[in-house]
């Protein structure tokens, strides 16, 4: 099979995908996500020196190269002697070029914001559920958005390569800020500050069972929630509500499964590593979900963490049915009421 036609149109529909969404992100989120894209595709390891220069050169190509591919449509793609494929159809491209190693990997991670890589495939295990794990090593080619992790269908996708950039990402901005929190907890558990790369290997190997812990929530929060929560956020017209169904749908899979398991494994490292993401409007939601894990922190045995985790798994499971009733009700028009649910004040866990 002749990978690099292949490689360059996935690519293509990767700078598709970014023309159309790279505005979406703050910009601080882009800059840095840009910096560790520039690393990637030059082939530079992590923390590499950038010349400000030549990241500026690049950045504005890749800005008129975005200008020129933002009406596009996504390419096919070609695989060998077997046709080209729609860029979506994930499953029969995977049948193809498992066989020869590779894993093919394309899904929404945001309002009608698609993703796609190509990378080679490290190794394959069977879950709980009989979900299949593929484990992906070097990556060919990427979005600028690159999810660790991802669940799509009956399969995990874990990108080692992607967290260990997201990791980087993460590291880099402790390093801004100063501050104690979450991730400096992680940091001294593995040793970051002192050697981030000797340290990596570990933290990766440890943390990556926290990303699919969280795919697996996510696997049996679809078994009720499916097919009518897809269907549902096809009526979804406001990017923030969007937003905060996906964010529904994240606490339903921790307070159920996640985080149970953490709190049953006693990993410190890991309930550190799982509050390190715990932010945006996933905080927002449960806000007093961050005294539990002071309270925590402080040797309270997770007492407050698991009554939290209790009641987490409660509210969250009753506002998602409460979602699929007005979209079952409204059909197509329930994108109004249920704005105004989840941006109403009983949407909110408080304490």
């Amino acid at each position: 099979m002749k990978l690099q036609p292949l490689i360059e149109a996935v690519q293509t529909n990767c700078h598709i995908a970014d023309a159309r969404h790279a505005a979406d992100l703050s910009l601080c989120t882009f800059l840095l996500q840009m910096r560790e894209f520039y690393r990637w595709e030059k082939g530079l390891p992590l923390g590499a020196a950038l010349s400000r220069e030549a990241v500026g050169q690049w950045l504005a190509r890749r800005e008129a190269q975005w200008a020129d591919l933002e009406d596009k449509d996504f390419v096919r793609l070609p695989v060998g002697e077997g046709g080209d494929f729609d860029p979506f159809d994930v499953a029969e491209l995977n049948a193809l070029l498992q066989p020869q190693g590779l894993v093919y990997g394309a899904g929404l991670v945001g309002p009608q914001r698609p993703v796609f890589f190509i990378a080679e495939l490290d190794h394959l295990q069977t879950l709980d559920d009989g979900v299949t794990l593929q484990v992906c090593g070097r990556e060919f080619a990427r979005s600028l958005l690159a999810p660790p992790a991802a669940l799509q269908g009956e399969r995990i996708v874990l990108r080692r390569e992607s967290m260990a950039r997201w990791l980087w990402e993460k590291f880099e901005a402790l390093g801004l800020k100063k501050l104690d929190g979450p991730f400096r907890a992680v940091s001294r558990a593995y040793g970051l500050e002192e050697d981030f790369h000797a340290a990596l290997p570990r933290l990766l190997d440890e943390q990556s069972r926290t990303l699919v812990l969280h795919e697996l929530g996510e696997h049996r929060a679809g078994r009720w929630l499916e097919p009518g929560w897809a269907a549902m956020r096809l009526a979804l017209q406001d990017r923030r509500t969007e937003l905060l169904v996906r964010a529904v749908r994240d606490h339903i899979a921790d307070f159920t499964h996640t985080l149970p398991a953490l709190l049953a494994d006693g990993s410190a490292a890991s309930i550190h590593f799982w509050f390190a993401g715990f932010d945006g409007l996933r905080r927002e939601l449960f806000p007093s979900l961050v005294e539990a894990y002071r309270a925590w922190c402080a040797g309270d045995a997770g007492q407050a963490l698991q009554r939290d985790i209790e009641r987490g798994a409660l509210h969250f499971t009753r506002l998602a049915e409460q979602v699929l009733v007005l979209h079952a009700r409204h059909a197509d028009a329930a994108g109004a009421p249920i704005e105004a649910l989840l941006g109403s004040p009983q949407a909110i866990l408080r304490g």
